[in-house]
């Protein structure tokens, strides 16, 4: 165990260094053309999923296929690792995210750069608003807008409501919305060094189709999503 949390924090020290080698290597190109800013950002990505395998034994298993076209992701989000993991599968992705993230060296500027949203936490419906606006003014340069319906890391098998905003998206947007299940915070917690071996999980369900009223919409989605982890949670549990 004890050799295990020094690959962990040893992967941990390379993760981040290595984001800001790759920012700082791929910023003249960034700052000229988006493309590039998805180059290198996805650069560091698949960097850290072949690490983490190398380093600490942590496999990625990805699970039906991510949307080609325009699409919501409602994701479940258990640890950073999911956002790493669906940033690499997605082909156009950019996230819904706390406002203050912004702020956050190199994540906040790269994240402006791909067209990440930024929301503000305060009022539900000055948040909403806001959100509505933001994504109205991206206009069709949409891709695959990836938005974490109960809004903040929930440990596996742990229960938290989900949040409005993600079926008042998906009713303005009237676009198939595509969940996704996980088992990532099973191996790798949040606020803890130690990363378990295994092989984690992120499962792309089948797309919800545009048109469900609000109500409808948000209870399918939890059903579906929250079963589905439960389930990989538990196929976690028995091959550790």
């Amino acid at each position: 165990m004890m050799l295990q949390w020094v690959r962990s924090l040893a992967f941990g020290v390379f993760m981040y260094a290595a984001m800001f080698g790759y920012a700082i290597l791929f910023l003249p190109f960034a700052v000229i053309s988006r493309t590039w800013a998805y180059r290198a950002c996805n650069a560091w990505c698949a960097l850290v999923v072949r690490t983490a395998h190398k380093m600490v034994g942590l496999k990625v298993e990805i699970r039906g296929a991510p949307p080609d076209g325009d699409a919501l992701i409602a994701a479940k989000h258990q640890s950073f690792f999911d956002i790493i993991v669906i940033f690499h599968a997605a082909h156009r992705p950019r996230f819904i995210m706390k406002r203050e993230l912004m702020f956050a060296p190199v994540l906040g500027q790269y994240a402006l750069r791909i067209g990440c949203i930024p929301v503000a936490r305060g009022r539900r419906g000055d948040a909403i608003r806001n959100m509505k606006l933001r994504v109205s003014k991206k206009g069709s340069d949409m891709g695959q807008l990836i938005i974490y319906p109960q809004g903040t890391r929930v440990a596996p098998g742990a229960r938290k409501p989900y949040k409005v905003g993600t079926g008042v998206l998906y009713e303005q947007l009237g676009k198939p919305c595509v969940p996704v299940a996980t088992n990532v915070g099973f191996f790798w917690p949040k606020r803890k060094v130690l990363r378990k071996p295994g092989t984690a999980v992120v499962e792309f369900l089948d797309p919800i189709p545009p048109g469900l009223s609000v109500t409808e919409f948000m209870e399918t989605l939890e059903e579906r999503v929250e079963a589905r982890s439960d389930a990989l949670l538990d196929e976690a549990r028995e091959a550790s």
